[in-house]
Order: C-alpha cells, then sequence, then structure tokens
C-alpha cells in the first residue's frame, strides 16, 4: 500500500514513515507543505495521503485545503487527516466530497498503531475513519448553522448589527424600525438560536459569537 505523508514537524514525519515502513507500507513521499503534498501525490499516485491540518506558510488550514484540492483532482487516492486540530469549516467540506476514502483522526487520541494502521488501510480502500471528537463538533457546528437559517432576513440584519456593536437605538436607526420593534427581533434570535436567560453568559456576547462561528 502506497502512502504519501504531508506532515511539517520533522520528528513527526520521520517518525511516521518509519513505524508505516515497519508494518508494510510503502511511504513514496514525506513532505513538509502542501505544495510538496500536491507534487508528490501528481508523481506518485498513493493510495492514500496522511496530511495534517497546520502547515507552512502560515500553519492554519493549509493541510485541509490542500486535502480539499486532492479529493478533487485525484478521487482515486484516500485523504486521512491526522492532527491536533478540529477545522469544522473545511472538514465539513472535506467529507462531503465524497462518501469514502477519507478519514479525521486526532493524534492525541489514537489509542495505539494498530488502530491507526487499521483506519490508514479502510481510508485507502474506500472506507471512512473519524474520530467521535471530530463527529461530535461537526455535529454541533451543523446545528448552529441549522439555528441560523431558522433566522428572518429582518432578525439576521439585527444579528449583523449586534456585531458591529451597535446598541439597541442604534439598530432602529440603522434599520428604521422601532426600538422595541428591534427588542422584539433580538427576542426572538435568542430564542431560536436557543439562548436562555442566564446569569452567567451574556447571550447578545453569545449569538453573535454563533454568527461568526
Amino acid at each position: 500500500m502506497r502512502v504519501v505523508i504531508a506532515e511539517d514537524n520533522a520528528i513527526l514525519r520521520d517518525g511516521l514513515t518509519a513505524l508505516l515502513a515497519e508494518r508494510g507500507f510503502a511511504v513514496v513521499a514525506a513532505v513538509s507543505d502542501a505544495t510538496g503534498l500536491h507534487a508528490a501525490v501528481a508523481d506518485q499516485l498513493p493510495d492514500v495521503a496522511v496530511v495534517d491540518v497546520r502547515m507552512p506558510p502560515s500553519f492554519t488550514d493549509e493541510g485541509l485545503l490542500a486535502a480539499l484540492a486532492l479529493r478533487r483532482s485525484y478521487p482515486g487516492t484516500g485523504v486521512l487527516v491526522f492532527s491536533q486540530w478540529i477545522e469544522t469549516r473545511y472538514a465539513t467540506e472535506l467529507l462531503a466530497a465524497g462518501a469514502g476514502g477519507v478519514g479525521y483522526l486526532l493524534k492525541d487520541r489514537v489509542a495505539d498503531v494498530g488502530d491507526f494502521t487499521e483506519a490508514l488501510r479502510r481510508v485507502a480502500t474506500g472506507g471512512t475513519a473519524l474520530d467521535p471528537e471530530v463527529v461530535g463538533q461537526l455535529m454541533g457546528a451543523a446545528r448552529q448553522q441549522d439555528s441560523l437559517a431558522r433566522l428572518t432576513p429582518r432578525e439576521r440584519e439585527v444579528l449583523e448589527s449586534m456585531a458591529q456593536g451597535l446598541s439597541n437605538a442604534a439598530i432602529a436607526r440603522a434599520l428604521s424600525v422601532t426600538e422595541r420593534g428591534v427588542e422584539k427581533h433580538i427576542g426572538n434570535i435568542f430564542t431560536k438560536l436557543e439562548l436562555p436567560p442566564s446569569d452567567l453568559h451574556h447571550r447578545r456576547v453569545l449569538a453573535v459569537l454563533r454568527l461568526k462561528g
């Protein structure tokens, strides 16, 4: 089974290469960034690519963006994201890009080498391998988006105005409505986003965070 590894940490990259080689995998390339990953896959056409999320130059989401590009350009190559980070936005897109041949595991939660290699083989042969924590966060993100989708266009405008730091009076002036109307819209927003009254949290802040999330 032919594997390409994309991991910016040299120690982890070399360790993973040695670990897989000892267990019968053919690591045909081990690279440190997304550019190298694309070149290696184009050259080697591996069965599966192991991709970290955060790689140079910005160490944010280069790995997931590269994984998405691989899924589009090389659908026959499985992609296993193996990272300590969960990026829900692009992870959702990655998992929606195809029914199989994809995985997302957290480094800190893989119980042993056998678990990892079994997941790698499953992804390489068209299956899926998802960490339970990843599934939980993706479901939570989906629920948040569903709740935002329930807002009316006017309620969305009010929430976006709240995100700009505007007071109720300023929102009323900006949208040409009464302050009482703004208060009603905000109440509806709290209800639809499932934000009950609380002495511990500021609902206005939580609503804005939901929009920005």
